[in-house]
């Protein structure tokens, strides 16, 4: 069973006749749901990954104090940790007084701050630009059981996908490197001899390549170890997964080398059609770096177009 469906499972027969029996008055209040850290909460988890973090749960997300006061909170906290301790054959584990990192009544400022570093969820263009990119995919994984305050909903919403001009500085950054590390340093570094460095130079091309594709599906990457899940699923480009597999798993020799090179510029074919397809680039070549330059420049806001072309890498 997936972690999610068994949360959601948990939330109704569990959590939701708790919730209405015990906190009708909060109920319009609050949101539950299972989001945020972990595969469960991506679909990504398999048989193997419920040897850890993995328990029927879900999240409880209450507004701040001027609605929902602490002694309040407490009781939900209280409520929470009293319901079954087992469920479908699987136990919970046990959780502190005041609910679990990743499930529990959960303050959703507090949750906002530990993943953006701030309680109001906005973000300044610096901000973007700095902040991981997984945490803003585990605020926007998951499902969301209800949202009777929409306070959650509304959030989820305005941090979906990156703004426009952010999305843009951090293509132009890995475009670049991609177009460094592949077009350029795979051979350079195979003339000196130096398979290893060709191997890390691969490293980086797939590392940077694979982030591009996210950003051309308006999309976040989550967390490297399910990237290549998420990529798998992605609608565009996702086919150069097995052609990333290809370049990190074979050898840096002879007729392998050669073929390898032309494996990474396929890819970066496809990448510049995709880029000329949503108009992103007025570059007419197959050199990647180009692109990357002419990406940078389409964007308006003067102040990140100015910035480092690497300044959101």
């Amino acid at each position: 069973m997936k972690g999610i469906e068994l949360a959601k499972a948990f939330y109704e027969q569990c959590g939701k006749p708790m919730l209405e029996e015990q906190f009708a008055d909060l109920l319009p209040y609050l949101a539950a749901g299972l989001v945020g850290s972990g595969s469960e909460c991506f679909g990504f988890d398999d048989d193997i990954s419920a040897d850890h973090d993995f328990e029927p749960g879900f999240c409880i997300f209450l507004p701040g104090e001027e609605v929902i006061d602490r002694k309040q909170a407490f009781a939900l906290e209280r409520a929470y940790a009293k319901l079954p301790k087992e469920f479908m054959g699987y136990r919970r584990a046990m959780l502190a007084p005041v609910g679990g990192a990743r499930h529990g009544v959960i303050r959703l400022g507090e949750w906002l701050a530990e993943k953006l570093g701030n309680e109001s969820g906005t973000l300044t263009a610096h901000e973007y630009l700095r902040l991981p990119e997984q945490a803003l995919a585990e605020l926007t994984n998951g499902e969301v059981f209800f949202d009777n305050y929409g306070q959650l909903t509304a959030l989820r919403e305005s941090l979906r996908q990156f703004p426009e001009e952010i999305r843009r500085k951090k293509l132009a950054g890995n475009l670049l490197l991609m177009a460094q590390a592949g077009q350029y340093n795979y051979t350079r570094c195979l003339k000196h001899g130096e398979e290893a460095a060709a191997q890390l130079a691969v490293f980086e091309f797939v590392k940077s390549a694979m982030h591009v594709i996210f950003l051309l599906n308006n999309c976040y990457e989550p967390y490297y170890k399910w990237s290549f899940k998420a990529l798998r699923a992605l609608p565009k480009l996702s086919i150069e997964a097995e052609l990333f597999e290809y370049l990190l798993t074979t050898p840096n020799e002879g007729d392998t080398a050669e073929q390898k090179y032309d494996v990474i510029e396929g890819i970066c074919a496809d990448v510049i059609d995709e880029l000329a397809e949503q108009n992103l680039t007025k570059a007419i070549c197959g050199d990647l770096e180009k692109h990357a330059y002419s990406v940078n420049d389409s964007i308006e806001d003067a102040a990140i177009r100015n910035m480092h072309i690497l300044a959101a890498v």
